[in-house]
């Protein structure tokens, strides 16, 4: 793993280059139907079950960190796709970690300013992301590219993204099941800046490992039943709505129906291209 010191340094480089031009002038996050997650003991038919410290078991655990753990640049192109998954992208086609967060480092750099979140990241803030992902990976067993791709879903990695509401309150960079961690407080209004990397740990800790009332990215896979890649794709779609279609469909039921494609394309390398995805 790159040293801290290293990193932050190519990050403050990175932050002096202009955004790459793009088909799209504001690239596609933030999800327009937000999320909708049910409570634990409402899809649990009352059972009560351990809140925190989610950890994925069996085939789809990943219990080390490999920054090359993918294929070349991946395409910044945007495929929909629709189905069980059986038709998805497979891990073959997964861009590498270290890949996929230099692509989405300028990004990162301007993402609070697309939507007048406040300040925009800084290079400390964007090291602490990295930083962070990397120590939850380890912590709940997901691949850190899933990690990262629900990040740049949900906030495009804005630090002081505010809290979205539509029926179950989202906090943070992974807009999780009303947590805690946020830098941009619904609560008591305060937006801080800059955003502590507690703070940014514990964004992307709820987000994987789940809160008090709902389920992380950790539990949503166990959820999916599934050994393969598809079990990625169906924990997407759990994530952002609380469950899949009884038709199976990935791109049918509740909240954002192109959550499951729009990860996929994530990652696969997708960063700017227009989001051709017309559910």
């Amino acid at each position: 793993m790159a040293s801290i010191g290293s990193l932050l340094s190519a990050l403050l480089l990175a932050s002096s280059l202009p955004l790459a031009l793009t088909a799209d002038p504001q690239p596609y996050f933030g999800n327009k139907d937000g999320n909708f997650q049910p409570t634990r003991t409402s899809r649990n038919g009352g059972a009560v079950i351990k809140l925190t410290g989610g950890q994925v078991g069996g085939a789809l655990a990943v219990n080390s960190i490999n920054n090359q753990d993918g294929t070349g640049v991946g395409s910044d192109t945007y495929t929909q796709y629709c189905g069980n998954g059986d038709a998805f992208p497979p891990k073959s086609k997964w861009v590498s970690f270290e890949q996929m967060f230099n692509a989405n480092k300028p990004l990162m750099f301007a993402s609070c300013g697309y939507n007048n979140w406040g300040a925009d990241d800084s290079g400390p803030e964007i090291g602490a992301i990295y930083d962070s992902i990397q120590e939850v990976a380890l912590e709940t067993k997901v691949d850190h590219r899933f990690i990262l791709a629900v990040i740049m879903q949900e906030s495009g990695g804005c630090v002081r993204v505010p809290t979205s509401n539509f029926g179950v309150r989202n906090p943070g960079l992974m807009q999780c099941h009303n947590g805690d961690g946020t830098c941009n407080s619904d609560i008591t209004g305060q937006v801080q800046n800059p955003c502590p990397t507690g703070a940014i740990t514990q964004m992307i800790r709820e987000g994987s490992a789940g809160t008090s009332d709902g389920d992380g990215l950790a539990q949503c896979i166990n959820l999916s039943n599934s050994a393969s890649v598809t079990g990625f794709y169906k924990a997407a779609r759990i994530y952002n709505s609380g469950s899949i279609d009884a038709s199976g469909d990935l791109c049918k039921g509740i909240a954002t129906k192109c959550y499951a494609s729009d990860i996929a394309n994530r990652l696969t390398g997708w960063v700017y291209a227009d989001h051709n995805c017309f559910l």
